[in-house]
Formats: C-alpha cells, sequence, structure tokens
C-alpha cells in the first residue's frame, strides 16, 4: 500500500478527494491532509509519503514554490488545480500528472494506475523542467522540458532542439549536437507544449525550429534546410504562414 498526502487550502477539496480514495483507490492510505504548504512540508518529512496530492493555488506559498523550496524530491506528484492553462503548461513541461477540479472519479483512479505502475520513481529532471519553465521570464534562466524515454526523463534545453518528427505514438528528436532521442509523446503533444516560435509544424510529421533552417526550397509546398544539411518536406498547406514567418529569420535564404 502506498502512503499519500493530501496539500490543499480549501478543507471541502481536501475531504472530498479522501473520500474519493478511501473508496476508489484502496492501494492508497492517505497518512496526512495539510492546508498549507508549510504544514506540508513538515507532514512530507514526518511520514515520507510515496504519492503527495498538490493543490497549485495556495496563499502564502503555492505548490510550485513549495517544491523549490524543498530541494531534494522523492516522493511522485499529482497536482490538483483549477483550469489554469498557465499552470497545466508548466506541469506538462515536467511531464507530469495533474487533475483538474472538481476531481473527477475515474480520472483519480487513471491518475493512481499511472502512479502505481510506474517502474520509477518521480525524476529531478521533471522536476527542474518544471521550476524552469515557471522561471522562464527571467532571462538567465535556461528554459527546458523534461521529455519521457523508455528508460528515463531527459532534461532538454529548448533551443537545443532543432527537429521533432512523428513515429506514430512517439515522436523522434533530434538535437543540434546530433543527440537523437524517442521521446513517449505524440508530436501533436509536443507541439502543444512549443506552441510559438521558433517551432512550427511545417508537415504533418514534422515540427522544425527555424533557428535551424538554413534555407528554403522552393516547389508546390517546398522544404526547409537545416544546418545539419537534413531536408524537411513543407506541407502546401503550410507554406504561406511559413513565408509569413521566414522574414524574421535573416538567416534563411530560398533559392
Amino acid at each position: 500500500m502506498g502512503k499519500a498526502i493530501i496539500i490543499d487550502d480549501e478543507k471541502h477539496c481536501c475531504d472530498s478527494l479522501k473520500w474519493m480514495l478511501d473508496r476508489n483507490c484502496p492501494e492508497l492510505e492517505v497518512v496526512a491532509i495539510a492546508s498549507d504548504a508549510e504544514e506540508g512540508m513538515r507532514q512530507i518529512k514526518k511520514f515520507h509519503p510515496h504519492l503527495v496530492f498538490l493543490d497549485v493555488e495556495m496563499p502564502s506559498m503555492n505548490g510550485f514554490e513549495m517544491l523549490a523550496a524543498m530541494g531534494e524530491i522523492d516522493f511522485s506528484i499529482i497536482f490538483t488545480t483549477a483550469f489554469d492553462k498557465y499552470a497545466i503548461r508548466a506541469i506538462k513541461f515536467g511531464a507530469l500528472d495533474y487533475l483538474l477540479k472538481p476531481i473527477d472519479k475515474d480520472e483519480l483512479r487513471s491518475a493512481a494506475d499511472n502512479f502505481l505502475n510506474k517502474s520509477q520513481q518521480l525524476s529531478v529532471n521533471q522536476v527542474s523542467a518544471l521550476l524552469s519553465h515557471i522561471k522562464r521570464s527571467n532571462e538567465s534562466a535556461l528554459q527546458k522540458i523534461a521529455f519521457p524515454t523508455i528508460h528515463s526523463y531527459e532534461l532538454v534545453a529548448l533551443d537545443e532542439i532543432m527537429v521533432c518528427e512523428s513515429s506514430s505514438n512517439y515522436t523522434k528528436v533530434k538535437l543540434a549536437n546530433g543527440q537523437q532521442m524517442v521521446v513517449s509523446r505524440t508530436l501533436k503533444d509536443i507541439e502543444d507544449l512549443l506552441d510559438s516560435l521558433p517551432f512550427l509544424r511545417v508537415h504533418h510529421s514534422y515540427l522544425v525550429n527555424l533557428n535551424y533552417a538554413t534555407r528554403y526550397v522552393k516547389g508546390e509546398g517546398g522544404s526547409i534546410v537545416l544546418k545539419d544539411e537534413s531536408t524537411i518536406p513543407v506541407a502546401r498547406s503550410k507554406k504561406d504562414e511559413l513565408l509569413r514567418l521566414i522574414t524574421q529569420l535573416p538567416n534563411l535564404k530560398d533559392q
């Protein structure tokens, strides 16, 4: 049986979640409930839980700030949050689990199963990626993303990603240093995270970092040549959007 702690400043949310866990997830034992982050940290040190249900939005110190203050994280986390696009995006950058309030019992059961079936504990890289994303407004902080692979979570700087290629339910990611990895996420999942310049879905199968494009070759859709001389096809439906964007990239020339 896994030990769990609930950290949430709203008592009715705590009571409801514990009730649902008791009835739907008997493999998890709620050993403590905390009403704020400071109390939560004390309970974590006392009980050494396997899993923490952590509310994002709390006064004084929110869930993200609590993790930053703790340093070493030796437990798994399932965030609980009302719909907050910014918070959810940060959580996804760390490849972490979350539940939207009000919590649905089937989604809770699914999240509990994900935790129970994990072959490894929370990776330091996952929390690092989450906190890096949160600090992205700090120019000295290099924004990173945690990519789940078969055996680990790889922490990758966004500006090192050259191209992502769809491979069924997986994605092949090529970095600027030539390293390649197979990520356990669809290309659509990664596109949703990298949904702004310099990343562009130029083709059904390819998401490209345009900072690594060196040449555009004209054609029906055309193609993009990257700095390693690889050629990426451009879908006809993406051609106009690409041509609008490449004017912002002085290193890119057409031929």
